[in-house]
Protein backbone atom coordinates (compact mmCIF):
# COMPACT_ATOMS: atom_id res chain seq x y z
CA UNK A 1 0.00 0.00 0.00
CA UNK A 2 1.45 3.59 -0.56
CA UNK A 3 1.99 5.58 2.36
CA UNK A 4 0.69 8.60 2.04
CA UNK A 5 1.77 12.03 4.44
CA UNK A 6 -0.64 13.89 6.48
CA UNK A 7 -1.43 17.21 6.50
CA UNK A 8 -1.16 17.77 10.44
CA UNK A 9 0.67 15.64 12.68
CA UNK A 10 0.75 13.53 15.64
CA UNK A 11 1.92 16.23 17.77
CA UNK A 12 -0.26 18.83 16.42
CA UNK A 13 -3.02 16.58 17.85
CA UNK A 14 -1.42 16.10 20.72
CA UNK A 15 -0.75 19.84 21.63
CA UNK A 16 -4.69 20.17 20.89
CA UNK A 17 -6.53 17.57 23.16
CA UNK A 18 -3.33 16.71 25.36
CA UNK A 19 -3.63 12.96 24.86
CA UNK A 20 -1.19 10.83 27.18
CA UNK A 21 1.77 8.58 25.58
CA UNK A 22 0.91 5.58 24.56
CA UNK A 23 1.14 3.18 21.65
CA UNK A 24 -2.99 2.72 21.51
CA UNK A 25 -3.47 6.60 21.64
CA UNK A 26 -0.53 6.79 18.88
CA UNK A 27 -2.11 4.38 16.48
CA UNK A 28 -5.68 6.16 17.15
CA UNK A 29 -4.67 9.32 16.47
CA UNK A 30 -2.43 7.90 13.27
CA UNK A 31 -6.11 6.65 11.89
CA UNK A 32 -8.00 9.54 12.77
CA UNK A 33 -4.97 11.98 11.17
CA UNK A 34 -4.93 9.56 7.57
CA UNK A 35 -8.75 9.28 7.31
CA UNK A 36 -9.06 13.67 7.73
CA UNK A 37 -6.45 14.38 5.53
CA UNK A 38 -8.09 12.05 2.54
CA UNK A 39 -10.83 13.33 3.53
CA UNK A 40 -9.67 17.18 2.35
CA UNK A 41 -8.22 15.74 -0.60
CA UNK A 42 -12.05 14.57 -1.48
CA UNK A 43 -13.37 17.68 -0.76
CA UNK A 44 -11.47 19.82 -2.28
CA UNK A 45 -11.04 16.97 -5.44
CA UNK A 46 -7.12 17.22 -5.70
CA UNK A 47 -3.87 16.16 -3.65
CA UNK A 48 -2.24 18.44 -1.99
CA UNK A 49 1.30 16.64 -1.67
CA UNK A 50 3.93 16.49 -4.34
CA UNK A 51 4.22 12.82 -6.14
CA UNK A 52 6.75 12.36 -9.10
CA UNK A 53 5.24 10.24 -11.74
CA UNK A 54 4.63 9.04 -15.09
CA UNK A 55 0.82 9.43 -15.94
CA UNK A 56 -1.14 8.82 -19.91
CA UNK A 57 -3.65 10.05 -21.98
CA UNK A 58 -5.45 8.80 -24.95
CA UNK A 59 -5.25 10.80 -27.93
CA UNK A 60 -7.89 11.48 -29.49
CA UNK A 61 -9.63 11.73 -26.29
CA UNK A 62 -13.42 12.37 -25.09
CA UNK A 63 -12.12 15.99 -24.23
CA UNK A 64 -12.85 18.22 -27.08
CA UNK A 65 -9.71 20.18 -26.87
CA UNK A 66 -8.07 21.94 -29.53
CA UNK A 67 -5.27 19.76 -31.12
CA UNK A 68 -2.87 21.51 -29.13
CA UNK A 69 -4.08 21.46 -25.82
CA UNK A 70 -4.79 18.69 -23.29
CA UNK A 71 -6.89 19.02 -20.03
CA UNK A 72 -5.27 17.40 -16.95
CA UNK A 73 -8.27 17.20 -14.63
CA UNK A 74 -7.77 15.84 -11.22
CA UNK A 75 -3.66 15.19 -12.62
CA UNK A 76 -2.86 18.86 -11.82
CA UNK A 77 1.32 19.53 -12.23
CA UNK A 78 3.71 21.40 -10.36
CA UNK A 79 6.52 21.23 -12.84
CA UNK A 80 7.12 18.63 -16.21
CA UNK A 81 10.21 16.87 -16.66
CA UNK A 82 9.02 15.46 -20.60
CA UNK A 83 6.51 14.95 -22.16
CA UNK A 84 5.93 12.41 -24.93
CA UNK A 85 3.55 12.29 -27.57
CA UNK A 86 3.19 9.18 -30.06
CA UNK A 87 6.35 7.60 -29.06
CA UNK A 88 8.25 11.13 -29.79
CA UNK A 89 10.07 13.08 -27.29
CA UNK A 90 8.18 16.85 -27.04
CA UNK A 91 11.72 19.60 -26.93
CA UNK A 92 11.02 21.73 -23.64
CA UNK A 93 10.71 24.69 -25.27
CA UNK A 94 7.33 23.78 -27.50
CA UNK A 95 5.65 22.69 -23.79
CA UNK A 96 3.58 25.36 -21.92
CA UNK A 97 2.30 24.77 -18.62
CA UNK A 98 -1.33 26.99 -18.07
CA UNK A 99 -2.80 28.71 -16.34
CA UNK A 100 1.25 30.43 -16.34
CA UNK A 101 -0.47 33.80 -14.71
CA UNK A 102 -0.73 32.13 -11.66
CA UNK A 103 0.42 28.74 -11.37
CA UNK A 104 0.93 26.05 -9.95
CA UNK A 105 -0.96 24.05 -9.80
CA UNK A 106 -1.24 23.89 -13.64
CA UNK A 107 -4.50 22.20 -15.11
CA UNK A 108 -3.39 21.93 -18.91
CA UNK A 109 -0.46 21.39 -20.87
CA UNK A 110 -0.29 23.38 -24.23
CA UNK A 111 2.00 22.65 -27.14
CA UNK A 112 3.98 25.76 -28.89
CA UNK A 113 1.74 26.10 -32.21
CA UNK A 114 4.81 28.09 -34.10
CA UNK A 115 7.09 24.47 -33.06
CA UNK A 116 7.41 21.69 -35.07
CA UNK A 117 5.44 19.61 -32.54
CA UNK A 118 2.23 21.97 -32.93
CA UNK A 119 -0.33 19.42 -31.93
CA UNK A 120 -0.90 16.01 -29.87
CA UNK A 121 -0.38 13.09 -32.17
CA UNK A 122 -1.63 9.22 -31.98
CA UNK A 123 0.69 6.47 -31.83
CA UNK A 124 -0.19 2.90 -33.36
CA UNK A 125 -3.44 3.40 -31.30
CA UNK A 126 -4.99 5.78 -29.44
CA UNK A 127 -4.48 4.94 -26.08
CA UNK A 128 -2.06 6.09 -23.61
CA UNK A 129 -0.62 8.12 -27.03
CA UNK A 130 0.51 11.02 -24.66
CA UNK A 131 2.88 10.20 -21.46
CA UNK A 132 3.92 12.99 -18.99
CA UNK A 133 6.73 12.93 -16.36
CA UNK A 134 6.66 15.20 -13.74
CA UNK A 135 6.01 16.44 -10.13
CA UNK A 136 1.87 16.50 -10.08
CA UNK A 137 -0.07 17.74 -6.84
CA UNK A 138 -1.26 21.51 -5.65
CA UNK A 139 2.29 22.99 -4.96
CA UNK A 140 5.25 21.97 -3.54
CA UNK A 141 6.05 24.56 -0.77
CA UNK A 142 8.68 23.43 1.50
CA UNK A 143 10.46 25.01 4.86
CA UNK A 144 14.17 23.93 5.56
CA UNK A 145 13.32 22.50 8.95
CA UNK A 146 17.38 21.74 9.68
CA UNK A 147 19.79 19.12 9.20
CA UNK A 148 20.70 15.39 9.51
CA UNK A 149 23.13 13.87 11.82
CA UNK A 150 25.32 10.90 10.26
CA UNK A 151 25.22 9.45 7.41
CA UNK A 152 22.28 7.50 5.97
CA UNK A 153 22.62 4.63 4.03
CA UNK A 154 19.52 3.74 1.18
CA UNK A 155 18.45 0.90 3.31
CA UNK A 156 18.10 2.57 6.59
CA UNK A 157 14.79 2.69 7.98
CA UNK A 158 15.58 5.88 10.25
CA UNK A 159 17.07 9.07 10.63
CA UNK A 160 18.72 10.98 13.26
CA UNK A 161 18.21 14.12 13.02
CA UNK A 162 19.44 18.25 14.36
CA UNK A 163 17.70 19.66 17.35
CA UNK A 164 15.54 22.36 14.70
CA UNK A 165 14.23 19.20 13.07
CA UNK A 166 13.08 17.61 15.91
CA UNK A 167 11.43 20.41 17.53
CA UNK A 168 9.75 21.06 13.27
CA UNK A 169 8.92 17.79 12.21
CA UNK A 170 5.98 15.54 13.10
CA UNK A 171 4.66 11.83 12.86
CA UNK A 172 3.10 11.97 9.62
CA UNK A 173 4.67 14.72 8.09
CA UNK A 174 6.69 14.70 4.34
CA UNK A 175 10.14 15.19 3.96
CA UNK A 176 12.80 15.60 1.06
CA UNK A 177 16.34 14.68 1.90
CA UNK A 178 18.39 15.86 -1.24
CA UNK A 179 16.06 14.07 -4.17
CA UNK A 180 14.66 11.63 -1.51
CA UNK A 181 10.98 11.93 -0.50
CA UNK A 182 10.55 9.99 3.03
CA UNK A 183 7.41 10.54 5.08
CA UNK A 184 7.64 9.83 9.04
CA UNK A 185 5.92 6.95 10.70
CA UNK A 186 7.36 7.30 14.26
CA UNK A 187 10.13 8.72 16.21
CA UNK A 188 12.35 7.71 19.13
CA UNK A 189 14.53 9.06 21.82
CA UNK A 190 18.08 9.97 20.95
CA UNK A 191 20.62 11.30 23.26
CA UNK A 192 21.47 14.31 23.01
CA UNK A 193 25.37 14.47 24.92
CA UNK A 194 24.26 17.04 27.35
CA UNK A 195 23.14 16.41 31.04
CA UNK A 196 21.11 18.33 34.34
CA UNK A 197 23.64 21.18 35.52
CA UNK A 198 21.55 21.07 38.80
CA UNK A 199 18.84 19.27 40.43
CA UNK A 200 15.66 20.20 39.34
CA UNK A 201 12.48 19.24 41.98
CA UNK A 202 9.53 17.85 41.56
CA UNK A 203 6.96 21.42 41.54
CA UNK A 204 5.22 22.64 38.26
CA UNK A 205 6.18 26.09 39.22
CA UNK A 206 10.11 25.17 38.16
CA UNK A 207 10.26 25.95 34.82
CA UNK A 208 14.05 26.48 34.29
CA UNK A 209 16.35 23.66 33.54
CA UNK A 210 19.92 24.14 33.38
CA UNK A 211 21.67 22.19 30.70
CA UNK A 212 25.37 22.19 29.84
CA UNK A 213 24.68 24.12 26.63
CA UNK A 214 21.78 25.30 25.92
CA UNK A 215 22.89 25.90 22.03
CA UNK A 216 22.17 21.99 21.78
CA UNK A 217 18.51 22.51 22.11
CA UNK A 218 16.09 24.14 19.97
CA UNK A 219 12.63 25.97 21.63
CA UNK A 220 9.14 23.77 20.71
CA UNK A 221 11.20 20.51 20.96
CA UNK A 222 10.59 17.96 23.64
CA UNK A 223 12.67 16.62 25.97
CA UNK A 224 13.08 13.47 28.12
CA UNK A 225 14.51 13.47 31.67
CA UNK A 226 14.40 9.88 33.23
CA UNK A 227 10.40 9.37 32.93
CA UNK A 228 9.36 13.08 32.39
CA UNK A 229 8.80 14.80 28.68
CA UNK A 230 9.24 18.52 28.98
CA UNK A 231 8.65 21.00 26.49
CA UNK A 232 11.08 23.84 25.71
CA UNK A 233 9.10 27.05 25.40
CA UNK A 234 12.42 29.22 25.30
CA UNK A 235 16.04 28.88 26.33
CA UNK A 236 18.17 31.41 28.06
CA UNK A 237 21.78 31.02 27.99
CA UNK A 238 22.45 27.34 28.86
CA UNK A 239 18.93 27.60 30.90
CA UNK A 240 15.39 25.34 29.17
CA UNK A 241 12.30 27.49 30.13
CA UNK A 242 10.00 24.19 30.22
CA UNK A 243 6.25 22.91 30.18
CA UNK A 244 6.34 20.31 33.12
CA UNK A 245 5.54 16.88 32.73
CA UNK A 246 3.87 17.21 29.17
CA UNK A 247 2.38 14.27 26.51
CA UNK A 248 1.10 12.75 29.93
CA UNK A 249 4.13 12.03 31.43
CA UNK A 250 4.21 12.14 35.20
CA UNK A 251 6.14 15.67 36.85
CA UNK A 252 9.36 14.18 38.74
CA UNK A 253 12.33 14.75 40.72
CA UNK A 254 15.67 15.13 38.50
CA UNK A 255 19.64 15.14 39.86
CA UNK A 256 22.46 16.68 38.53
CA UNK A 257 24.19 14.71 35.73
CA UNK A 258 20.92 13.07 34.49
CA UNK A 259 21.03 12.45 30.74
CA UNK A 260 19.12 14.35 28.66
CA UNK A 261 16.85 12.47 25.73
CA UNK A 262 14.85 14.11 22.87
CA UNK A 263 12.97 12.00 20.17
CA UNK A 264 15.53 13.26 17.22
CA UNK A 265 15.65 10.01 15.32
CA UNK A 266 12.87 9.70 13.00
CA UNK A 267 11.65 6.65 11.76
CA UNK A 268 10.83 7.00 7.90
CA UNK A 269 9.35 5.04 4.80
CA UNK A 270 12.46 5.29 1.77
CA UNK A 271 11.69 6.51 -1.81
CA UNK A 272 8.23 7.76 -1.19
CA UNK A 273 5.34 9.43 -3.49
CA UNK A 274 7.83 8.30 -6.86
CA UNK A 275 11.18 9.18 -5.96
CA UNK A 276 14.48 6.72 -5.10
CA UNK A 277 15.78 5.44 -1.84
CA UNK A 278 19.78 6.78 -2.04
CA UNK A 279 22.47 7.37 0.37
CA UNK A 280 22.56 10.90 2.56
CA UNK A 281 25.77 12.25 3.96
CA UNK A 282 25.88 13.77 7.24
CA UNK A 283 24.51 17.81 7.64
CA UNK A 284 22.16 17.00 4.53
CA UNK A 285 19.40 19.45 5.15
CA UNK A 286 16.07 18.34 5.84
CA UNK A 287 13.10 19.96 3.84
CA UNK A 288 9.69 20.02 5.24
CA UNK A 289 6.78 20.15 2.88
CA UNK A 290 4.01 22.99 3.82
CA UNK A 291 0.69 22.33 2.99
CA UNK A 292 -1.49 25.52 2.76
CA UNK A 293 -2.64 26.59 5.93
CA UNK A 294 -6.41 26.23 5.69
CA UNK A 295 -5.87 22.38 4.53
CA UNK A 296 -3.67 21.79 7.99
CA UNK A 297 -5.85 23.40 9.98
CA UNK A 298 -8.99 21.52 8.40
CA UNK A 299 -7.00 18.07 8.72
CA UNK A 300 -6.61 19.02 12.49
CA UNK A 301 -10.00 19.41 12.96
CA UNK A 302 -11.47 16.67 10.86
CA UNK A 303 -9.00 14.28 13.28
CA UNK A 304 -10.27 15.70 16.63
CA UNK A 305 -13.52 15.56 15.65
CA UNK A 306 -12.77 11.73 14.59
CA UNK A 307 -10.95 10.79 17.79
CA UNK A 308 -14.00 12.91 19.72
CA UNK A 309 -16.75 11.28 18.00
CA UNK A 310 -15.13 7.84 18.54
CA UNK A 311 -14.86 8.17 22.23
CA UNK A 312 -18.62 9.20 22.51
CA UNK A 313 -19.69 6.19 20.48
CA UNK A 314 -20.71 8.74 17.36
CA UNK A 315 -22.95 10.73 19.54
CA UNK A 316 -21.08 13.87 21.07
CA UNK A 317 -23.64 16.12 23.27
CA UNK A 318 -23.61 19.42 24.32
CA UNK A 319 -24.88 19.88 27.68
CA UNK A 320 -26.69 23.17 28.70
CA UNK A 321 -27.92 23.24 32.22
CA UNK A 322 -30.55 20.33 32.76
CA UNK A 323 -30.74 19.44 29.08
CA UNK A 324 -28.44 17.98 26.80
CA UNK A 325 -28.49 17.46 22.89
CA UNK A 326 -26.03 16.34 20.53
CA UNK A 327 -23.45 18.61 19.27
CA UNK A 328 -23.60 20.84 16.55
CA UNK A 329 -20.24 20.98 14.01
CA UNK A 330 -21.33 24.45 13.12
CA UNK A 331 -17.45 25.91 13.22
CA UNK A 332 -16.57 22.41 11.39
CA UNK A 333 -19.06 22.58 8.77
CA UNK A 334 -17.90 27.05 8.13
CA UNK A 335 -14.70 25.77 7.85
CA UNK A 336 -15.16 23.26 5.35
CA UNK A 337 -16.83 25.67 2.91
CA UNK A 338 -14.15 27.86 3.66
CA UNK A 339 -11.56 25.47 2.71
CA UNK A 340 -13.53 24.25 -0.44
CA UNK A 341 -14.01 27.72 -1.97
CA UNK A 342 -10.38 28.98 -1.10
CA UNK A 343 -8.69 25.69 -2.59
CA UNK A 344 -11.20 23.18 -4.00
CA UNK A 345 -11.03 22.08 -7.76
CA UNK A 346 -13.96 23.73 -9.46
CA UNK A 347 -16.02 21.69 -11.99
CA UNK A 348 -15.08 23.01 -15.71
CA UNK A 349 -16.94 22.88 -18.70
CA UNK A 350 -15.51 20.84 -21.01
CA UNK A 351 -15.78 23.32 -24.00
CA UNK A 352 -12.37 23.73 -25.71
Amino acid sequence: MTTLPTYATREDVKGALDFKQSARADRQIDRALHTASRGVDALCRRRFHPELAARSWDWPNAQRARPWRLWLDENELISVTEVTTGGDVVPPEAVFLEPNAYGPPYNQVQLDMSSATAGWIGGNTHQRSITITGLYGYRDDETTAGVTVGTLDSAAATVTVDAATSAEVGVGDLLRLDTERVIVTGRRQAATGQTLAADIDAQAKTVLVPVLDGTEFAVEETILIDGERLLIVDIAGDSLIVRRAWDGSTLAAHTTGTAVYAPRTLAITRGDLGTTAAAHTDGTSVHLFAPPALVHQLALAEAINILLQEQAGWFRTATGGSTSREATLEALTALRTQVYDALGRKARLRGV
